[in-house]
């Protein structure tokens, strides 16, 4: 009787709940903070928020990214600062999403959206270039064939959930200390400790 046994555990999970989603069809929600694919802002003008100061390279452990800056032509600038952006490259067989590059960044130029479901068939196409990372003109970011998008992954992005109580000073709670984006404008900050523990509570 002793091959039955195994049977009997078969059979007893057939009967139990299941805890498996269908995926990709049923995904899971997203926490809010979740790091994903890197996304280039604008500002409400159309002008890049990158100035090439390179600081996010600098800090990045994985060395997946590369910056160029250049000065910007007097005619015909492309950021408010005296350069930009030239050249922004990630190399996503690298990246770890650590976000270190958003803490870094002095102009909010990079965030990280909630999309982390992209895969690649070709290695190049996994070496992000600043075409492809850059928002588009109306602040949305732009959807490359191998990324699985979904509704509501590009509005929260992890420049939305930034600290609004710097160095833990509770005068400077719900004070946005950063700037407009193309297409979403000033983006509100999370809520205080206190509120987000009452909506939780219900």
């Amino acid at each position: 009787m002793g091959y039955l046994d195994g049977f009997r555990v078969t059979l007893r999970e057939m009967f139990r709940p299941r805890v498996t989603w269908q995926y990709p069809e049923v995904k899971r929600p997203k926490p809010e903070r979740l790091h994903g694919r890197h996304v280039l802002n604008r500002y409400e003008d159309g002008m890049e928020k990158c100035i090439g100061c390179e600081l996010c390279a600098g800090v990045c452990p994985a060395r997946c990214i590369y910056v160029r800056g250049a000065d910007n032509p007097p005619d015909a600038p492309v950021s408010p600062g005296e350069r930009y952006g030239f050249v922004y490259e990630i190399n996503y067989l690298r990246c770890i999403h650590c976000d270190l590059c958003v803490e870094a960044c002095p102009t909010e130029a990079i965030t990280e959206g909630k999309l982390f479901e992209f895969s690649f068939t070709n290695r190049d196409d996994a070496i992000y270039t600043k075409d492809e990372l850059l928002v588009d003109d109306d602040g949305m970011p732009r959807k490359l064939p191998w990324e699985d998008w979904r509704p509501g992954e590009e509005t929260h992005t992890s420049a939305w959930v930034r600290a609004t109580s710097p160095s833990g000073s509770a005068q400077y709670e719900g004070f946005a200390a950063w700037s407009p984006e193309l297409g979403f404008g000033l983006r509100p900050g999370e809520p205080a400790q206190a509120e987000a523990d009452e909506q939780e509570g219900g």
